[in-house]
């Protein structure tokens, strides 16, 4: 009777809070699985190499987390006019297409193609970092934007503008209530790929975590590579399980 009550309350504790146990037993033995491999072939103690270098790391995350709140900012920023222009049943033809050719421009290369041209660009650091995720961030909210904004409800846009709403109040009232909630839950799930992207551009001189895990390589510090790998997969973990805690909680 108590084993059944206490499966009871861990259910509805699961229940509560959006957990799913198989996915996070799954991630936390996959992660064990990691640290053990690291552990075992790392020719010092993991935790003493993360006591020795724990100011790189921290100068490096530090980086990688402020890269991600910038880009995603301004790409959410920039993105909501890219989305709302991109949207058929909204805008004028010729605003349809620039912003649709927008978009598919934006998607069209991949994070770590991006990250070398702006690289190149602009130099080595953190602002060819940001601008890189800042211009994938407006392909991939905008095209949702553009695409949730297509299929809400008609009626309830038209009762707005019926009332005699202006253009800006009839969006405001009319089709941001629609898709707010679920442009909240985006823009928490895109926080958590710039995250991980920024360990990614990195490598190729965009600044963060990945920067600082590139210079291990080039020293041939692979006991630091590998210290530096468990705090990305420790941080990765966090942010998907908290905005994905953060997102159902909107939605």
């Amino acid at each position: 009777m108590a084993e059944a009550s206490s499966g009871s309350g861990v259910q509805q504790i699961a229940e509560r809070f959006g957990v799913d146990w198989p996915h996070l037993l799954s991630q936390v033995v996959s992660f064990a699985i990691v640290c053990w491999l690291l552990q075992r072939f790392a020719y010092k103690p993991i935790l003493k190499l993360l006591d020795e270098r724990r100011k790189q790391i921290a100068e490096g995350i530090a980086e990688s987390m402020w890269m991600t709140v910038v880009s995603t900012v301004v790409g959410i920023a920039l993105s909501i006019p890219v989305g709302i222009g991109a949207a058929k049943n909204i805008a004028p033809a010729p605003v349809y297409y620039f912003c649709r050719a927008v978009l598919a421009v934006s998607r069209s290369f991949q994070e770590i193609i991006l990250a070398i041209f702006f690289v190149k660009l602009f130099g080595f650091g953190p602002f060819a970092g940001v601008v890189t995720l800042s211009f994938a961030t407006i392909g991939f909210y905008g095209k949702l934007l553009a695409e949730d904004i297509e299929d809400m409800d008609a009626s309830q846009a038209e009762a707005v503008r019926a009332a005699g709403a202006s253009w800006l109040q009839w969006l405001n009232y009319g089709v941001q209530p629609q898709v707010m909630p679920r442009m909240i839950g985006l823009g928490l799930y895109r926080f958590d790929i710039n995250f991980r992207e920024s360990a990614v551009i990195g490598i190729v001189g965009g600044g963060g975590i990945g920067a600082t895990l590139n210079t291990a390589f080039d020293r041939y510090e692979f006991d630091s590579a590998a210290a530096i790998i468990i705090v990305i997969i420790v941080i990765v973990m966090a942010c998907e399980y908290g905005s994905g805690y953060l997102r159902r909680w909107v939605q």
